[in-house]
């Protein structure tokens, strides 16, 4: 299998990372990015798309049409959301998406980056945990040939990504000091070249979870 991938997010550090990873991997046939900014790469195996409205898809048939994989890692952060705007864009624009690919490509394979902490039950306290556990659930009940649920951690930036995210930028100037140790903690750290690799092997050679933690993604990551 060589994987013809789908990409949302690719102008954020996990989708960027995974981007990279994609173009430079002999496994990987071609890619398709999906943004609302120009990504800045080119490549042979690159085509990007510019679309504003991830709600109405309908112009994009074609070009979604012929995929094996698609690579959602389109987000933002819930930090002075409410609820229901973090649900709009977290929830149903995620759902749209991958119902729109599904019916255009049976045989996909879906991704969803989520996030450490996400709720599977749906009726925790924390606002975006239930929401992305929501989000989650939907995916897995679709007939994808397969779907995965990444939830990194920490992640370290590597080969120039950088996130689209003040606070985390922020956070990150702090702890990439302790990077060093903080990497000897697989099941809560990563950095985004793995998570790139993980995310790869997942649908090149499987795995026998759906839902993957921070410890998972190391472990495919080095398989």
């Amino acid at each position: 299998m060589r994987i013809k991938a789908i990409i949302t997010g690719s102008t954020g550090m996990i989708g960027k990372g995974l981007l990279l990873e994609c173009l430079e991997s002999p496994d990987v046939e071609s890619v398709l990015v999906i943004n609302r900014q120009p990504v800045g790469l080119r490549h042979e195996k690159l085509t990007e798309v510019i679309h504003q409205d991830f709600f109405d898809l309908a112009t994009l048939k074609e070009q979604l049409t012929g995929f094996n994989t698609c690579y959602f890692c389109l987000g933002i952060s819930a930090a002075g959301l409410s609820e229901d705007k973090y649900h709009r864009i977290t929830y149903r624009l995620t759902v749209n998406f991958a119902e729109t690919v599904l019916a255009l490509n049976p045989d996909i394979i879906f991704c969803y980056v989520s996030g450490a902490g996400t709720d599977s039950s749906e009726k925790g306290r924390i606002m975006w945990a239930r929401v992305k556990g929501k989000t989650e659930n939907a995916l897995l009940a679709r007939p994808f040939k397969k779907a995965y649920m990444f939830r990194p951690g920490f992640i370290q930036p590597m080969k120039g990504v950088r996130s689209r995210t003040r606070l985390y930028n922020n956070l990150y100037a702090v702890l990439k000091y302790l990077y060093p140790v903080l990497k000897g903690l697989p099941a809560y750290v990563t950095s985004s070249d793995r998570l790139g690799q993980a995310m790869l092997k997942a649908v090149l050679k499987g795995y026998d979870q759906s839902i993957l933690e921070s410890r998972d993604i190391n472990i495919l990551a080095s398989g």
